[in-house]
C-alpha cells in the first residue's frame, strides 16, 4: 500500500473514532441526504420524490425564520416568535394582536403583513467549478475572494433572467463547493391565525431554553399570489395519530449558522474575543431596554419585539460561550488537528495542498484582534448603530453608491438578485415609533463612546458635538425617513439626491460610512479571504478522508435533519419527552400565574373542554440551531408531527459541536394545536384546513 493512501486510512480511523458513537449529526441539504446512516441506524430511505415533496413544501420567512406549506390554499404555519414581528406591526396601541391573538373569521379578514418574504427553494444545482475557475493561481486571498463574488453574481443575475426564480448562489464548507439556488419569491403574505403572546411564550425568559415547556409557539400566515390563495401542489398533509417516544423524527428547515469546521484558533477566538464582546453588548442593552419598556405600557408594547430578542440572543450565547469553556470540546479540537495535521505533515504532496491552512488562519485571527471591536459595532448583523431610521439610512446612502456599479463589484447584499428584498424592507409601510428609535439610537451612540472613548475620531463625527441623546433626538425629530415617499424619491435620485439631502440621517449615515467601508474592506481583504481560502483547503483535506457523505455548516439554507423522540437524564431525575397541557396547568399554579406564567382569559375560561391529557411539546435529538424555528417536524410518510420553536439548554452548544446526551431540539406537538384551535379558540374551520385530505 502507497503512503499517501495509508496516510488516508489512518486518518479516517482517527476520525472515526472521534466521532460521537451513535449520534444523529448532521444539517444535511436535500440534495445530499443522509440516506446511508438514515438507512442503516433508523431502517428509513427517504426516496427521491420524498426529498422533492419536502423541499417544495418547505418555505424561508423573511430574514430568519422557517415554515411551511401545509394546505392546498397556501397556509404556512411557523412559530408565533418567528411570525410576531409582523404581528406587532400589525397592532396599535388600540388593538394589540400580541396581546390579544387574532383569527381572520373569513379570507377577506387575513390581514396583510408590510413587509415579509416568503420563499420556496424550488431548485439546486452545483457551481462550483464555474465559481473558482475565476481563482488564477497567482491571486492573492483578496483578489480570488473579489472574482469569486463578481462570478457568484453574475450567475445569479444570468439564471434569474432565464427561469424566472429568485437566486442565491451559497457558500458551502465555508467555500469548499457553492451551490446555486432558486427560489419562488411571494411578498403577498397575510395573517391568519395567532395565539396570545402569553401562551406562545408561556414562561418567558424564566422556562426559554428549558424543558419541560408549555408553549403554543404557532401562528399560520397564508401566501397569495396575483390576489388569490396560492395553490399549492407540494403541502405538507397532517399526521392523524401523531407521535410517540422512540419514533424517528425528520425536521427540515433553515438553520442559520454553525461553525463546527472551525479549527482550534478560530474557536479560541470566538471564546475569547467575539462572544464575551457580544455577551457584554447583549447585557448592557437588555438593562437598558427593560428600563425603557418600564416606563409605560405602550413603551412596553413598542420595545417589545427588541425586548423578546435582546433576551433571547443573551440566553443562547451564555450558552455557547459556556460550551466554548466546556475542556472537553476544546480538547476534542486539539485532539482532532494534532491527528489530521501530524498525517498530512508525513506527507509531502499532502503538505503543499492543505499544510499552511491552520496556519494562515490563526494568523488572520490574530490580526483580527486588533480590529474586530470597532469592525463589529459598525458592520454585521449586531452593529451597535442598529436602528429602523438609521438602517433606511444606510441603505439609501449605499444604494446611491453601490448601483451605478455592475452587479458583481457591489457590496454582496445590494447585488440585483437581493435588490428586491432590500426594496422590501426599504419601502415598508410598517409603523416607526420616534420614542424607541431615540433611545436605539442614543445608546447606540452611548456605547460608541464608551468603547472608543469621547475624543475617538469616529465618535466626535458621530456625536456632531452634541451628547448620545441630543444627537438621537436631532436625528428623529429633523429626519423625514419615515415617510415612504421620502425615501423612495431619494432611492430614484441616486447619488445627486443624497449628496443634497440635509436630512440629518443621511448626513450622518454619509459621514460615518467611509470609516465602515474602510473596516469591511480591511476585514475581507485579512479576515474572511483568508477564512474562504483557507477552510475550502480543509474541506478538502476532509473530502479526501471521508468523501463528500458529510454535511456543511449551517448557511441558513434548507437542511434536513433527524433523531429519535427521547428524554435524557438531568441530575437525578429523568426527563420525559413529552409534556402534557395538564401540565401547562400545573405549571402555572405552581408559579402562581404570575408573569411571565400567567394565562390568557381563555385558557383559564375552557380548562374544563379540553382533553388534559393532549401531548404539549416534546423532545427530539434532532441537529437544529437558530433558523430552525417554525420548522416543520415530519415522520416517515412526511407528514406533521410537530413544530420546531427551541432547544433546551444543553442545544445551545450544538453551535460549535453535536451532543445528544442532553441536548435536545423542542417542538409543538401537532395535536396540541388542533386541540387548541377547536376547543380554545373556536377556530374549527383552520383545523380542518389542516387536516383535509
Amino acid at each position: 500500500m502507497n503512503r499517501p493512501v495509508c496516510c488516508l486510512i489512518l486518518i479516517g480511523q482517527c476520525f472515526a473514532s472521534l466521532a460521537p458513537a451513535g449520534a444523529d449529526e448532521g444539517m444535511w441539504p436535500l440534495n445530499r441526504p443522509p440516506t446511508r446512516v438514515l438507512k442503516q441506524r433508523h431502517g428509513f430511505e427517504p426516496t427521491p420524490p420524498w426529498l422533492e415533496h419536502l423541499q417544495k413544501s418547505c418555505v424561508r420567512i423573511g430574514g430568519g425564520g422557517s415554515g411551511s406549506l401545509v394546505s392546498a390554499d397556501g397556509l404556512v404555519m411557523t412559530n408565533h416568535h418567528v411570525g410576531s414581528d409582523m404581528i406587532e406591526k400589525l397592532s396599535t396601541a388600540e388593538r394589540n394582536l400580541l396581546k390579544t391573538g387574532f383569527h381572520a373569521a373569513g379570507r377577506e379578514d387575513e390581514l396583510r403583513c408590510p413587509d415579509l418574504e416568503v420563499k420556496v427553494l424550488w431548485t439546486i444545482e452545483d457551481v462550483t467549478e464555474r465559481v473558482t475557475s475565476v481563482a488564477a493561481q497567482k491571486m492573492s486571498a483578496a483578489e480570488a475572494l473579489a472574482a469569486r463574488r463578481a462570478r457568484m453574481s453574475e450567475i445569479e443575475s444570468e439564471t434569474e433572467k432565464k427561469t424566472g426564480l429568485s437566486c442565491e448562489v451559497v457558500t458551502l464548507y465555508h467555500g469548499a463547493r457553492y451551490h446555486l439556488y432558486g427560489y419562488r419569491r411571494y411578498t403577498d403574505v397575510r395573517l391568519v391565525f395567532a395565539p396570545e403572546e402569553q401562551i406562545a411564550f408561556f414562561g418567558g425568559d424564566v422556562d426559554n431554553f428549558e424543558f419541560p415547556r408549555f408553549n403554543l409557539d404557532v401562528c399560520f400566515l397564508r401566501v397569495y399570489d396575483g390576489g388569490k390563495p396560492l395553490r399549492c401542489e407540494h403541502y405538507l398533509k397532517w399526521s392523524k395519530t401523531g407521535a410517540s417516544d422512540g419514533d424517528l423524527a425528520l425536521v427540515a428547515g433553515h438553520p442559520a449558522r454553525t461553525q463546527r469546521l472551525f479549527t482550534l484558533d478560530h474557536v479560541r477566538f470566538l471564546r475569547d474575543v467575539e462572544t464575551p464582546s457580544i455577551l457584554a453588548r447583549l447585557w448592557r442593552r437588555e438593562v437598558q431596554l427593560h428600563t425603557f419598556a418600564a416606563r409605560s405600557e405602550e413603551y412596553a408594547r413598542i420595545a417589545n419585539q427588541d425586548v423578546r430578542g435582546v433576551e433571547n440572543s443573551r440566553k443562547a450565547f451564555t450558552g455557547i460561550l459556556a460550551g466554548l469553556h466546556d475542556p472537553k470540546i476544546i480538547q476534542a479540537k486539539v485532539e482532532f488537528e494534532r491527528i489530521i495535521r501530524t498525517l498530512i505533515e508525513a506527507d509531502e504532496e499532502r503538505r503543499a495542498k492543505w499544510g499552511d491552512a491552520w496556519d494562515r488562519l490563526a494568523a488572520a485571527h490574530r490580526a483580527y484582534r486588533e480590529f474586530y471591536l470597532r469592525h463589529s459595532a459598525l458592520e454585521g448583523r449586531r452593529s451597535a448603530l442598529r436602528s429602523d431610521l438609521l438602517a433606511i439610512g444606510r441603505h439609501l446612502v449605499r444604494l446611491a453608491e453601490e448601483k451605478p456599479k455592475p452587479s458583481g463589484a457591489r457590496l454582496r447584499e445590494y447585488a440585483d438578485s437581493n435588490l428586491k428584498s432590500i426594496e422590501l424592507e426599504l419601502y415598508s409601510p410598517a409603523p416607526i415609533y420616534p420614542d424607541l428609535e431615540m433611545f436605539r439610537i442614543a445608546s447606540g451612540l452611548s456605547y460608541l463612546a464608551e468603547q472608543f472613548g469621547g475624543d475617538d475620531p469616529l465618535v466626535v463625527t458621530a456625536l456632531g458635538g452634541k451628547s448620545p441623546r441630543a444627537r438621537a433626538e436631532e436625528f428623529v425629530r429633523g429626519t423625514k425617513l419615515a415617510d415612504v415617499e421620502v425615501r423612495k424619491a431619494l432611492a430614484a435620485g441616486g447619488s445627486d439626491a443624497v449628496a443634497s439631502s440635509d436630512d440629518p440621517i443621511i448626513r450622518f449615515v454619509a459621514a460615518v460610512d467611509p470609516v465602515a467601508r474602510r473596516l469591511r474592506k480591511r476585514h475581507e481583504d485579512e479576515v474572511e479571504s483568508v477564512e474562504r481560502d483557507a477552510y475550502a483547503r480543509i474541506a478538502a483535506a476532509l473530502f479526501a478522508v471521508q468523501g463528500e457523505d458529510t454535511y456543511p455548516d449551517a448557511t441558513f439554507t434548507l437542511r434536513l435533519s433527524f433523531g429519535p423522540i427521547r428524554g435524557y437524564r438531568e441530575g437525578d431525575r429523568d426527563v420525559a419527552p413529552f409534556t402534557t397541557l395538564a401540565g401547562l396547568y400545573e405549571r402555572h399554579a405552581q408559579r402562581g400565574g404570575v408573569r411571565p406564567f400567567e394565562l390568557p382569559t381563555r385558557w383559564r375560561e375552557r380548562k374544563d373542554k379540553l382533553r388534559l391529557d393532549t401531548p404539549f411539546n416534546f423532545v427530539c435529538t434532532a441537529d437544529i440551531i437558530g433558523g430552525n424555528s417554525g420548522s416543520p417536524v415530519v415522520n416517515r410518510a412526511g407528514e406533521v408531527i410537530g413544530l420546531v420553536f427551541d432547544g433546551n439548554i444543553h442545544s445551545l452548544v450544538w453551535d460549535i459541536a453535536y451532543t445528544d446526551e442532553k441536548a435536545r431540539c423542542v417542538s409543538v406537538d401537532a395535536r396540541a394545536i388542533i386541540e387548541a384551535l377547536r376547543r380554545v379558540y373556536d377556530a374549527g374551520d383552520l383545523a380542518d384546513e389542516l387536516l383535509r385530505e
